[in-house]
């Protein structure tokens, strides 16, 4: 079994590669959320905003759904060999934002198409500019927008960093990853390779996990030394305007059938069961960093 990489979007916007793979012009992908959700949308469920509070909340709910995601999709004509993360989403801009009316005054990129990006935005009150991943960079620098969401290693990595001022105090979601591949292509497969790729995706996929948050961390740093300067932590705001703005975003996808709620259920009764038997386990570390140690999320 030999594997052939097309890195850094040679092969186009995620939902492009997605159509490569169900004409068979490419037999796999690593993929963020905004690709696993043009194969299993319910997925994302593990990206609703300001659900959790830290890494280990995150363990404990994927751990729980997971067979249902994997269920989903080969439902849908794909494997799900491996999971990881990209890492905690902040904001990132030409000028500083401190509570959600900040936001309204800036120009917001959209993930062109992305329906979990344009209910959050809506359920905000703002209206976003739809582009792909591929023009951000040049849209930044031309000033066609001044804001962006990411990962803190992977705003370094796309460089748009370069192009803002600000980042946001604290997280606004946990972005998702996968190793997936064409379900024709992995039941051609003789046994012993299926548990191969099988085996060694789940290990990437945690690989992934373990380094992209370490990975996580030491771009923050990274950032502070570039001279970013970072909005207020999550103890200094008015937490209540967040899980308002969270509730719409479920009731919009739910409204809309991309999310059942008998998922976001089991979800948040996880979450429930998780903190009932872990009253001390309110430190945000990690997750909220450079936060650590500050009230979480309820």
């Amino acid at each position: 079994l030999q594997i052939k990489l097309y890195p850094g979007g040679v092969a186009g916007d995620e939902p492009d590669v997605i159509t490569k793979m169900r004409f068979g012009q490419l037999q796999g992908a690593a993929l963020t959320g905004r690709g696993i959700g043009e194969i299993y949308f319910p997925a994302r469920v593990l990206e609703l905003p300001f659900l959790f509070r830290n890494y280990a909340e995150v363990d404990y709910v994927r751990a729980r759904i997971m067979p249902q995601l994997r269920a989903g999709f080969r439902k849908n004509g794909f494997a799900l060999i491996g999971w990881g993360e990209v890492g905690p989403v902040r904001l990132f801009s030409s000028k500083p934002v401190r509570t959600l009316q900040d936001m309204k005054k800036l120009r917001i990129w959209l993930w062109q198409g992305d329906p979990l990006a344009r209910a959050f935005f809506s359920a905000a009150g703002l209206s976003p500019i739809p582009l792909s991943i591929t023009d951000v960079y040049t849209s930044l620098s031309t000033g066609l927008i001044n804001t962006v969401y990411a990962p803190p290693l992977g705003a370094i990595a796309m460089q748009w960093f370069t192009q803002t001022k600000y980042v946001s105090g604290f997280p606004m979601a946990d972005a998702v990853a996968a190793l997936v591949v064409r379900g024709r292509f992995y039941d051609r497969l003789p046994s012993g390779l299926q548990r191969i790729l099988s085996e060694t995706g789940k290990a990437a996929g945690q690989r992934l996990i373990e380094v992209g948050r370490e990975d996580n961390v030491r771009s923050l740093r990274t950032l502070r030394k570039y001279g970013l300067k970072f909005g207020p932590g999550w103890a200094h705001v008015d937490h209540r305007q967040f899980f308002t703005l969270r509730d719409r975003v479920i009731a919009e996808l739910e409204r809309r059938g991309l999310i059942p709620a008998a998922l976001v259920r089991r979800v948040q009764d996880a979450l429930h069961r998780y903190r009932a038997t872990h009253p001390g386990d309110d430190k945000p570390g990690a997750y909220f960093a450079p936060g650590a140690g500050v009230p979480a999320p309820r």
